[in-house]
């Protein structure tokens, strides 16, 4: 074994640990989301929309491949926000309509419709801060909600802005918080074992004719 092809290997090695721990520390990188409720947050599509700052915000009707999803989803507005749901023409005849005891906001947008370009409009208020979990009735029972969180005095949870790793989005519910020491010690061990395994590997795994250039 010679030195100098002991810490080339290693130095390589240790250098690709170091990377697998910076990208852990990426992809465990937060951000801060209303703490919607489970039947807001189960809704079809998914997406979410930070609209604060914003004075209007349009969210379609009959939304995805199916036409049962409000997109986005999801939205966090300022009080005295107009939103308004334009439908697309997709999925059947929809309305939108606070859930009964949902959040503080209620609004209706009377009997379901199918027009396309048909639109409801609701502007926020002071009286409706907090987080409301609304839904289209006829097809509640197929995953078309959604949510409104309007105003700064929200409930929030963290949740990864790293992409869809295939962890929970809160980890912590899970009993495994990824605190950056962690990470740290990971990176350390991974380099330890790295150099112990590159070690072996270049004094007992070489051919005995290796280096020798003897005959074939």
């Amino acid at each position: 074994m010679k030195r100098r092809d002991f810490v080339r290997t290693a130095g390589g090695a240790t250098a690709a640990v170091a990377a697998s721990a910076g990208a852990t520390g990426t992809a465990a990188a937060q951000e801060v989301q209303p703490d919607w409720p489970s039947g807001a947050a189960s809704g079809n599509v998914g997406s979410y929309t930070d609209a604060r700052g914003q004075d209007s915000v349009t969210i379609s009707v009959g939304a995805g491949s199916n036409g049962l999803a409000f997109d986005p989803t999801l939205v966090w507005v300022d009080e005295g926000t107009t939103i308004t749901w334009e439908w697309t023409g997709n999925g059947g005849d929809h309305n939108v309509q606070a859930v009964d005891g949902g959040g503080p906001a209620s609004f209706d947008s009377g009997d379901p419709v199918g027009e396309e370009g048909y639109t409801y409009e609701y502007e926020t208020s002071s009286e409706d801060a907090g987080i409301t979990h609304y839904h289209c009735v006829p097809h509640t029972a197929v995953g078309m909600h959604g949510g409104i969180a309007v105003g700064e005095d929200v409930a929030t949870v963290e949740v990864g802005g790293g992409g869809n790793t295939g962890w929970p989005e809160d980890i912590a519910k899970v009993g495994v918080p990824l605190h950056a020491h962690w990470v740290g010690i990971s990176a350390i061990l991974g380099i330890g074992l790295t150099f112990v395994f590159t070690f072996y590997m270049l004094k007992y795994g070489e051919s005995a004719h290796t280096g020798h250039g003897g005959a074939r």
